[in-house]
């Protein structure tokens, strides 16, 4: 008697094994890369969200945090940096995304999720949507809240990252930010509050979806160019080219473009006021600057709205590239990509209108 039960309990553990094992196998495979940020921070009580410290919890934390996540994907995780993403480097782009491309290759590996600090979250998501190579989900998500706080975003932020890194319907969208169940294009979001859980917008261009009970519903899609449809290949480049940003107001003057290019930089974006305007100063230094060999680009500092070639300079002549409408820490990201492909300002400019 004792035997058959036996035969029958190890009869039901198995089968009910093969049904799990068969399940999982159904699931996709999500690769987790964790960078830092304010997802993995952690703050001196439950009630601490300005002043806590991030980049604290590891990625295997972090995943068992949400065991909810084994009913939607298999999920694997690797520490990529730990850091606070304002100390975000080109260098760590290059590395993180040399990494991607190299996981995307993998036949299993269906999705990447990279968790990574908000405040520079739209820059590493843009320096991504121009340089992986594959046309895979690949995901970015973070959290206003440290891990230690009442109501912390980040387990159902990483949830629904995971669920949007693992749908079928996420290939072939460009990098995407997954955010307060909001999904967002790499190209259009920035970080638009200091402190509230729905910082990320996309303001004048709209997200791209929702994801609704762990499952993504896409509305639109971008129009232009990105991932596998790009021509920037980084994978034997280990620095890019210098480029910053100097910012317009009323009164500017010309000491930080005069730093900035004795520094050695190769490029200058210049985030000037209205429709990237020039002051006499600055843009009589630009354009001697730009007859030395320097990448002239202007942006605007408004955060909305095309900077209009010929607009507000006459940049045909002066030979000024415009960033139609990227922001001035977006820009910059193309510019240097793009002077690793050519130094003609009219091809760098025919870039900003296709990516």
């Amino acid at each position: 008697m004792l035997s058959r039960l036996f035969q029958r309990s190890l009869f039901v553990a198995v089968t009910c094994s093969a049904v799990f094992a068969q399940a999982a196998d159904k699931l996709p495979n999500v690769v987790i890369l964790a960078t830092g940020g304010t997802i993995a921070g952690t703050g001196a009580t439950s009630t601490t969200t300005v002043g806590y410290t991030a980049a604290k919890v590891g990625v295997d934390r972090l995943i068992e945090a949400v065991p909810e996540l084994k009913q939607i994907a298999n999920v694997s995780g690797e520490q990529t940096f730990q850091i606070a993403s304002e100390n975000m480097t080109n260098e760590n782009w290059l590395t993180l995304a040399k990494r991607v491309n190299v996981l995307l290759k993998q036949s299993n590996v269906d999705g990447i999720v990279i968790t990574h600090g908000t405040d520079t979250i739209e820059e590493t998501a843009y320096f991504l949507n121009l340089t992986v190579k594959s046309r895979k989900p690949v995901v970015i998500v973070g959290s206003m809240r440290p891990s230690t706080a009442i109501s912390a975003d980040g387990p159902i932020n990483l949830y629904n990252a995971v669920a949007v890194a693992g749908s079928a319907d996420s290939v072939n969208r460009g990098v995407l930010v997954a955010m307060n169940d909001e999904i967002l294009g790499a190209r259009d979001v920035t970080k638009t509050n200091t402190m509230l859980a729905n910082t990320f917008r996309s303001p004048e261009l709209g997200d791209l979806g929702y994801i609704v009970s762990g499952k993504p519903k896409f509305y639109r899609a971008t129009t232009r160019k990105h991932t596998a449809d790009t021509e920037f290949d980084i994978s034997k480049l280990d620095k890019l080219p210098a480029v910053d940003i100097a910012y317009g107001s009323a009164n500017a003057n010309t000491i930080a473009i005069d730093a900035f290019a004795a520094a050695g930089d190769e490029g200058i974006v210049y985030a000037g006021t209205g429709d990237g305007s020039l002051s006499t100063p600055v843009r009589a230094r630009l354009t001697e600057l730009r007859q030395k060999g320097f990448f002239i680009l202007r942006s605007s500092r408004v955060g909305n709205g095309p900077t209009v070639r010929g607009g507000e300079n006459d940049d045909d002549k002066t030979d000024f590239v415009v960033s139609d409408t990227l922001s001035p820490q977006k820009a910059r990201i193309l510019l240097m990509l793009a002077l690793t492909r050519t130094h003609d300002t009219k091809k760098i400019q025919d870039m900003f209108y296709t990516y």
